[in-house]
């Protein structure tokens, strides 16, 4: 399943950083999901981008399918709605088929690419927060990365381009 306006909805996680001599180990552990596709708090339905936050271990999922973001933290039965999570959509308190997103640690916010909306968000982690703002509008955006200075990368894949 595809979502409609979201042309590489199934591109897989690239991984940067890993050093040639590390070593894996056969079999993994669940640490977010594994309860079948669903739109639950302990279920994720095509999960694709994430990342970690350092300080605590707190992973941040691009729950694709289900139109939100969720925070998982070690050892948890079930994520955290941090983003979306009000139905497939454009306003500013919905996403529709986010891809990846970002930890902002200097703002303490989210950034989203929220694919099917051609759009990136900003979505901070303050509690209360019950919406989004919009950062960057008409980007057929897939993935993100943010260097050390702040910069954000974006990668348009209507125009085969990347964008700083």
């Amino acid at each position: 399943m595809r979502a409609q306006g979201c042309p590489f909805l199934h591109l897989s996680l690239s991984v940067v950083g890993i050093p040639s001599n590390a070593r894996w180990k056969q079999h993994g552990v669940t640490v977010a999901g594994g309860r079948g596709w669903g739109g639950a708090l302990h279920q994720l339905y095509r999960p694709h981008g994430l990342c970690v936050d350092d300080r605590d271990d707190t992973l941040f999922i691009a729950d694709t399918l289900n139109h939100r973001i969720v925070a998982w933290k070690p050892g948890d039965k079930e994520g955290r709605l941090v983003a979306g999570g009000n139905g497939q959509g454009n306003r500013l308190d919905q996403l529709y088929a986010p891809t990846d997103v970002l930890l902002d640690q200097e703002n303490r916010s989210l950034i989203i690419c929220d694919c099917g909306n051609r759009r990136v968000m900003r979505w901070s982690l303050h509690s209360g927060t019950t919406q989004g703002h919009l950062l960057i509008d008409n980007i057929w955006c897939c993935k993100l990365a943010m260097n050390k200075e702040g910069d954000l990368y974006v990668s348009d894949t209507r125009k085969d381009e990347v964008r700083r």
